[in-house]
């Protein structure tokens, strides 16, 4: 219901009952059902089988649920707002950001306090043209999800030199600048801190094996020696 609930919101016109089954994969009459039991909820959707269905504006269902990329979306968002708007917006940020949380379950509550996904600074002067990010071989949801679970990652990373080279590294963080995105991570055969392109990253897979130190330990301890401040 949740996931029809944000298709109708995503909707200016009417959708049918077959669009929407063949959107999240159910069938009509599941459809039917539940614009039955969200109606009965107090939502106020206007339409008929057959015809399509519409959501009017105002209904929010508690409580507020997202999932970990929705989450990771936001607080990205909200922290590049932060640091590159103005005195109000910056303040408008942390406003939203605290209304969010506040009206979140505790779980997903702390996910908004984690700081793994980081906005880095200008690359190049003002001036530039923008350039979109060079493409990654390995999406970085594979990269987001080894953060997230704290997993070792395994990785073949191309240096500059055009170098092959296999790692196994423990990353705790993704920082987004606006011509590249960058991987923080220890790296076990160089038993160090190291920072890796995401686009030289050829592959990576991911298992169960969890790194033996908490990921904001490391994101902590990395900050200190790197002269990273906390606000990025």
């Amino acid at each position: 219901m949740l996931d029809l609930l944000q298709s109708l919101r995503r909707r200016r016109t009417p959708a049918t009952a077959a669009a929407l089954a063949a959107e999240l994969g159910v069938s009509e009459r599941t459809i039917y059902r539940d614009i039955a039991t969200l109606c009965s909820h107090g939502a106020s959707i206007d339409g008929a089988a057959g015809i399509g269905y519409v959501l009017r504006p105002g209904f929010v269902l508690p409580p507020l649920m997202f999932s970990d990329d929705e989450i990771e979306a936001l607080v990205l968002g909200l922290r590049w707002v932060s640091q590159r708007g103005d005195d109000a917006l910056r303040a408008a940020a942390a406003d939203a950001h605290a209304k969010i949380a506040a009206v979140l379950p505790a779980p997903l509550r702390e996910k908004t306090r984690d700081a793994y996904l980081l906005v880095g600074g200008e690359s190049r002067p003002a001036v530039a043209a923008p350039v979109a990010p060079p493409q990654a071989s390995v999406a970085l949801s594979v990269l987001r999800a080894a953060i997230r679970g704290e997993r070792r990652l395994a990785i073949e990373y191309l240096d500059m030199r055009g170098k092959v080279s296999e790692r196994t590294i423990w990353p705790f963080a993704l920082a987004f600048f606006e011509h590249a995105r960058i991987v923080a991570a220890w790296c076990e055969t160089r038993q160090d801190y190291r920072h890796f392109r995401t686009d030289r990253i050829v592959r990576a897979h991911s298992g169960d094996d969890r790194y033996p130190r908490p990921r904001r330990s490391l994101l902590a301890e990395w900050r200190k020696r790197e002269s990273i401040p906390e606000q990025l």
